[in-house]
């Protein structure tokens, strides 16, 4: 979908949601906002700005086909069509974030537009996305949960749990101060448990370590607990 498209779509949406979900239609009036005035080419020698873009109009666009149904049960059957993962990012985590106060939304659109933005650990966190599918396991990945919320990916394994994961290269002298912002916010969003990987880069079998640690805690970690693995 190119620029233009994706500003029309979330017009549209914008005019879709008013009735249907008035919080969503003013999030989406906020992104509109921020993307108004930016000229598509402008726009479009923005890859990350456009990809959250595009998420944002997928997301939006799901919820309101759900939201649209003219039941309950409709409703539900819908999310049981779904993934664990993508269950819990409609049936919870997206629909909290645009009907909560987001302190961090105005912070990273700024750093997203002016491409202050980078992904240091994004070569790391997508070889753990491939290798789980490989496994049998799934992920789900959204500029919202990283940015926001402190996840880089959201796992699920066998036994089709959600678990929120964060990846880090960070220097071990910093990983208390990290690991303790990590742990509130994913406590102010109200996500149950979540799992913080911190690796050297250095290490031969890191990958593989991440992996087995992810996939096992998403089956076994219990709620209310959020752990850190070095």
């Amino acid at each position: 979908m190119q620029a233009k498209e994706i500003k029309q779509q979330l017009n549209s949406l914008i005019e879709q949601s008013a009735s249907i979900d008035p919080n969503l239609a003013k999030r989406l009036s906020e992104i509109d906002r921020w993307v108004k005035h930016i000229r598509l080419g402008s726009l479009t020698a923005k890859p990350i700005v456009l990809a959250f873009l595009l998420e944002v109009v997928t997301d939006a666009t799901i919820w309101l086909q759900i939201k649209s149904l003219p039941s309950e049960e409709e409703q539900t059957a819908r999310f049981r069509q779904m993934t664990a993962n993508e269950r819990y990012w409609y049936g919870y985590l997206f629909p909290r974030w645009f009907n909560s106060t987001d302190s961090r939304f105005y912070i990273w659109k700024k750093k997203m537009m002016s491409g202050e933005f980078n992904q240091l650990d994004n070569d790391t966190i997508r070889s753990i996305a491939q290798d789980i599918v490989r496994r049998e396991g799934s992920f789900w990945h959204r500029y919202i949960a990283d940015l926001s919320m402190a996840t880089d990916l959201i796992v699920s394994n066998r036994q089709d749990k959600p678990l929120c994961i964060q990846v880090t290269s960070v220097s071990e002298v910093f990983h208390r101060q990290k690991y303790h912002d990590w742990q509130y916010v994913l406590q102010l969003w109200e996500i149950e448990r979540g799992l913080f990987l911190s690796y050297n880069p250095r290490s031969t079998d890191f990958l593989n370590q991440l992996i087995n640690v992810a996939l096992y805690n998403s089956d076994h970690l219990t709620a209310g607990k959020y752990i850190r693995f070095s």
